[in-house]
């Protein structure tokens, strides 16, 4: 089979699956991650070699935009209501997540004498939320309230949690790595998270300066995808967070001028098919022969990741004062798990050759858990908060 027959099936079987599993109510990327896997080598082997070669590119690439897509969300004229809820529940859900999900597999890694640099890598990726998954549910059932409000909020700062969580644990990871532990390796992580932000800044802030040469929507796209580019290759030569520079970048420009939504906008009019391909080549890489391998570590990390985010977010909503649905329901909407925390594993598959690929492995499979059950829950919690209506 050659490349472009397997890209084609990719596409199309991708759209079939998503509009089959639309029929009952279920998200498009569970459908994309189910067709990845049927697809994959280890069923149907579908994806040409060449596809697989070419994926550290692409998801580099997505990943760059899904970043860059998060960005958007954090205007500071929108933000600045709420703020001090926002963040303690953002933080706290995303830390004790991470917190939970990394000692409990510590603790397992060590009785199976196993390396336990895995645990707080995968920790990093629990704290992540799918913002798509969430916000789908919100626009479906037309929700609106307090609970509402602030959900949209937190699920678009809590993966900032998680990208500048990863990175710190990714660098701890590699310094745990080496023969003897060495905390320059740790102060070079946290110099590549820097780095990254200073990249995305100067980057928004030259884009938009001169963004005022772009005189139409076809220029505008050639621009902003070249911007992307050039961000993604930037950062990967610089060996700083793609994820981290590319939001950061985001953050910039929605807040210089209120035109650049439009970089935004028109970004959107191709993103689809490149998220697309993005999940079913994660679904893909889903290794079956070492399945049976994270049976304890999965159950792990679904429960302790679950426990993480309701009751971290409880202990935020206490701590400013957020009121009672809030407290009692927001952690149950922040369930769902996706593109950020796929990013990570796929980036941990690269970084790490040892125990890359089992990361990835719980982190892909978790997803599809949660992606299944998460919009439910989104659900069920809106319900209970009164912000929609049980027969909806």
């Amino acid at each position: 089979m050659n490349s472009l027959l397997s890209a084609g099936l990719i596409l199309l079987l991708g759209f079939v699956g998503a509009r089959i599993l639309k029929l009952v109510r279920l998200p498009s990327v569970t459908a994309f991650l189910v067709v990845g896997i049927l697809i994959g080598p280890q069923l149907l082997n579908l994806v040409t070699e060449e596809i697989f070669t070419a994926s550290e590119f692409f998801s580099n690439l997505v990943l760059g935009l899904i970043a860059f897509s998060l960005g958007e969300n954090f205007r500071l004229d929108n933000l600045r209501q709420g703020m001090k809820q926002v963040m303690w529940i953002s933080l706290s859900a995303a830390l004790l997540a991470w917190v939970l999900v990394s000692s409990a597999l510590v603790v397992y890694f060590i009785t199976i004498d196993m390396p336990i640099y895995p645990a707080i890598v995968l920790g990093a990726a629990a704290s992540a939320t799918a913002p798509a998954a969430t916000v789908l549910v919100i626009r479906e059932y037309r929700a609106s309230g307090i609970l509402t409000e602030l959900l949209l909020k937190v699920v678009a700062i809590d993966d900032a949690w998680c990208l500048i969580f990863a990175a710190m644990a990714i660098a701890v990871g590699n310094a745990m790595r080496a023969d003897v532990f060495q905390m320059s390796i740790v102060f070079a992580g946290l110099g590549e998270i820097f780095g990254a932000l200073l990249l995305g800044g100067v980057l928004g802030y030259l884009s938009s300066k001169l963004s005022r040469f772009v005189r139409t929507s076809e220029e505008l796209l050639v621009y902003a995808l070249g911007l992307l580019f050039l961000d993604v290759g930037l950062s990967i030569a610089l060996e700083v967070s793609v994820l981290l520079s590319a939001m950061m970048m985001g953050l910039v420009l929605v807040n210089m001028r209120r035109e650049n939504y439009k970089f935004f906008e028109v970004l959107r009019s191709v993103d689809t098919p490149l998220y697309l391909v993005f999940f079913i080549i994660s679904g893909a890489h889903l290794d079956f022969s070492i399945l049976y391998k994270m049976g304890i570590a999965g159950i792990l990390y679904v429960a302790f990741r679950m426990v993480g985010k309701v009751y971290g977010a409880r202990i935020g909503a206490k701590i400013s004062n957020a009121p009672k649905s809030v407290k009692n329901w927001l952690g149950l909407s922040l369930t769902p798990q996706a593109g950020v925390a796929l990013g990570i594993g796929l980036v941990a598959k690269v970084t790490f050759p040892d125990l890359g690929n089992y990361i990835f492995t719980i982190i892909a499979a978790t997803s599809v858990i949660f992606e299944l059950a998460g919009p439910l829950l989104t659900k069920y919690s809106l319900v209970r908060a009164g912000e929609i209506s049980p027969s909806e």
